[in-house]
């Protein structure tokens, strides 16, 4: 079985590179399942019910996210009903929408995708390591692939959590920095990990934002509007192999396409 697992998607830019490729990619690398974290799909912040929609219709199975997530305020309403939209499994219980989805590929096989968040210098949330334990201890024995979103600020978190549930996942991928990492490697359990997939986005920027306004801010202190870059557009992803039978992953590796 291979997975795509597309980076931070950031603004019109990487909505529209995601458009242009993603069909592409699932063609000629014989994608099983697409997923991608949206939560910056909306000019940097959030996202809304009819980017989801459009985002879902070009491919992409499962969305996940991040602390964005509740950045636009229709999002609430819509998140509980679109189950393909995941926001971090240990926001507080009575949080709309989920943290889990499970489904089936058109193959039939079965696989879980679950979003977690990080604690350190993120807004606070509930243990996810913790969270992890009772979410595989609820899944099924026959949902063998399990690929986990763990959205995270500080690496030794990430690396850490990657540790924790090596051979209880097929993948841990990392979002939210923007910044692709260069240490994806299988643990010794078989589990899939790479700290930082990357942004799909606006390379020359600051982490998708235009550098103008982003320089200005660390200058003056002062809280000036952050607005999404629109040039260098890159995709990036991951690839992963798994043993559908096991869920133990026997590959992965970095996928960049440059659109620009």
């Amino acid at each position: 079985m291979r997975i795509l697992f597309i980076g931070d998607i950031y603004g019109s830019a990487g909505r529209r590179i995601v458009a242009d490729h993603v069909g592409d990619i699932v063609r000629t690398q014989q994608i099983d399942l697409v997923i991608a974290n949206c939560e910056n799909a909306a000019a940097g912040f959030g996202i809304t019910p009819r980017l989801a929609e459009e985002l879902l219709g070009v491919g992409i199975h499962v969305l996940t996210s991040g602390n964005h997530i509740w950045d636009k305020k229709e999002i609430l309403e819509y998140i509980g009903r679109q189950p393909r939209l995941l926001r971090p499994d240990n926001y507080p219980g009575g949080s709309p929408g989920s943290g889990v989805f499970v489904g089936s590929t058109t193959a039939g096989v079965e696989y879980a995708v679950i979003n977690l968040q990080g604690r350190t210098h993120l807004p606070n949330t509930d243990c996810p390591f913790r969270r992890a334990d009772a979410i595989l201890a609820s899944l099924a024995a026959s949902v063998r692939v399990r690929v986990v979103d763990f959205h995270a600020e500080v690496t030794s978190e990430k690396i850490a959590f990657g540790w924790y549930v090596d051979g209880r996942v097929s993948a841990v991928l990392g979002t939210h920095t923007h910044v692709p990492t260069a240490d994806e490697r299988i643990l010794p359990g078989g589990t899939a990990y790479h700290t930082d997939v990357g942004m799909t986005g606006s390379y020359d920027s600051v982490i998708g934002a235009e550098k103008e306004a982003a320089i200005g801010r660390f200058l003056t202190g002062m809280p000036v509007r952050l607005e999404p870059a629109r040039t260098d557009v890159r995709l990036a992803a991951a690839i992963l192999d798994l043993d559908e039978t096991t869920g133990r992953a026997t590959a992965i590796r970095r996928h960049m396409i440059n659109g620009d």
